[in-house]
């Protein structure tokens, strides 16, 4: 599939499923939307968290379809599932959002991981979650992000379990696209960063490590939903973790070297 053949899959509610591995040579993006009235500080927050937080676009007061993200978009529907947040607390999870879109909301797209992974694949790396069609472990750390206004928090990880020789080729490839995480934040032992059981993910899904791997962790754009719950605003909206918007953008395009 293209990725507007997925995104018109997902508008029309035919898929409902994690995008890790899909359309593999194009970029997915997380999803923020919130009120133009703190849109300055978040992007600020993101300015200041580039690992966690690495802006691909930010879209006008009341926008739902990006250009630079992608043709025929509707950000209204065009994500698999959309996580909706009052005061703080998740108050409903929906496939569509025309029923709470205002004209005063502010999309912002922040890369993802997932776009790496195709890279990783053609190199040999086995990716376990891909394997088991499951959606990536993601974690809260004790690593603290750089606060601006009201968003601060803990940053998220994502976590790839791989052979010593597979983390090192991993982090030659990813350290070249840090508008998509770039390199890994750390290897090894995940109580050094606060993480107290690797079985149990706070999001997505528990994979195994083998005897003869390291976990290898990717700052996570699902970092910006830990913010916005410390930040209590009276509505904020992201996606679902591991449930991404599909753009138009090659990942290839994102290279810095």
């Amino acid at each position: 599939m293209t990725p507007l053949e997925l995104r018109h899959k997902v508008r029309s509610g035919e898929f409902r499923l994690p995008t890790s591995g899909y359309c593999g040579p194009y970029a997915q993006a997380n999803l923020v939307i919130l009120p133009q009235a703190h849109a300055d500080e978040f992007l600020l927050f993101c300015q200041r968290n580039p690992r966690s937080c690495p802006l691909l676009a930010v879209g006008e007061p009341g926008q739902w379809n990006v250009p630079r993200l992608g043709a025929d978009m509707d950000l209204r529907s065009d994500v698999p599932g959309y996580n909706v947040y009052r005061g703080g607390q998740l108050a409903s999870q929906t496939h569509a959002l025309h029923d709470v879109w205002r004209d005063d909301l502010v999309v912002f797209a922040i890369g993802c991981s997932f776009s790496f992974e195709q890279m990783l694949i053609e190199a040999g790396i086995k990716l376990r979650h891909i394997e088991q069609r499951r959606n990536v472990a993601m974690y809260r750390t004790s690593i603290r992000n750089q606060a601006a206004g009201p968003f601060g928090g803990e940053m998220v990880v994502s976590m790839r379990p791989m052979k010593a020789a597979d983390a090192i080729r991993a982090i030659q490839i990813t350290s070249r696209y840090p508008a998509v995480h770039g390199a890994p934040v750390h290897l090894g032992d995940p109580a050094l960063i606060g993480i107290a059981d690797i079985a149990r993910p706070e999001y997505g899904d528990p994979v195994e490590i083998m005897p003869d791997e390291i976990p290898v962790f990717w700052a996570c754009g699902v970092t910006p939903q830990e913010a916005l719950r410390h930040a209590r605003l009276p509505l904020v909206i992201t996606h679902q973790p591991g449930y991404m918007l599909v753009t138009d953008i090659l990942n290839s395009s994102l290279a810095a070297f």
